[in-house]
């Protein structure tokens, strides 16, 4: 009998498969992508919100405000930027909406009846220099000389507070020529200054004006040393007048760089001292 071939009663050999991976993306693939891009995304509306806040009045952005806020246009027509892009109102101006008994509402939010919020917004900023410049004119109607010199304060509502300009022209002077010495009118005037602002709340800025005339004083003194001095002078005016020392929060001269009349340097209305109500 023949041997058998080779190979014939030998097991089959076993079958070996190789499977390649191709992989098209790149290394962690693309994820990565979605979350950076989000990223750049917030980023760059987060840096559009900071400008607008910062080129824009307040009037405009109460309009982009209300522009944002659709379901307000259903509730009041004539609002929400419905006369325009700018035209509408604030988000925080009180609203006629219906809530519950006790609370303050506005187009926002509603404040719980224990919670403790801000003014509205320059509805008390309104009030406030109307009350006060009612409370001066009675102040200054009451004497025939101060009522004389009601036309050389003004009252401004800023930024930053309530100011009272007590302004010098041809006729009248808060200080002696030169000096930094108070007129006997310019002593009632700030006395009568001194009790509102006693009976109002908030720190006290003063800050002196003087013209472009050149001055100089002696000892290298000139118009910034006289402007401080004169702060100085009405600040000790109003101590007198019983505003406490830890009410002021700054005392400062600008010489003649904040003039009033622009295009006059040496108009002696740029000659003037600012009392500051700080909020």
């Amino acid at each position: 009998m023949p041997p058998p071939k080779k190979g014939q009663n030998e097991p089959p050999r076993p079958i070996i498969v190789k499977k390649i991976t191709i992989v098209t993306a790149g290394h962690h693939g693309g994820a990565w992508k979605v979350a950076y891009a989000d990223f750049v995304t917030a980023m760059m509306a987060f840096f559009l919100l900071l400008w607008l806040l910062g080129a824009t009045t307040e009037k405009q952005r109460k309009g982009i405000a209300d522009y944002f806020t659709p379901t307000l246009v259903k509730m009041k027509e004539v609002s929400a930027g419905s006369n325009g892009l700018l035209g509408g109102s604030s988000i925080v101006d009180a609203d006629n909406y219906p809530n519950r008994a006790g609370q303050t509402g506005n187009r926002a939010m509603t404040i719980p009846r224990d919670a403790t919020g801000g003014p509205k917004e320059g509805g008390e900023r309104i009030k406030q220099v109307k009350s006060m410049q009612d409370k001066l004119n009675a102040k200054l109607a009451s004497n025939a000389k101060l009522q004389r010199l009601a036309k050389q304060v003004r009252m401004i509502d800023t930024a930053e507070g309530i100011r009272i300009d007590l302004v010098d022209n041809a006729d009248f002077s808060m200080f002696q020529l030169g000096t930094t010495v108070l007129t006997p009118d310019a002593n009632q005037l700030l006395h009568a200054i001194g009790e509102l602002l006693t009976g109002e709340l908030g720190g006290v800025s003063i800050r002196g004006h003087t013209d472009a005339v050149p001055w100089n004083g002696g000892a290298g003194a000139n118009n910034w040393s006289l402007s401080a001095g004169r702060a100085e002078a009405t600040r000790q005016a109003l101590m007198t007048d019983g505003i406490g020392e830890n009410r002021f929060r700054r005392i400062e001269g600008v010489a003649d760089r904040e003039p009033l009349v622009q295009n006059n340097p040496m108009d002696p209305r740029n000659r003037r001292i600012s009392i500051l109500l700080m909020r």
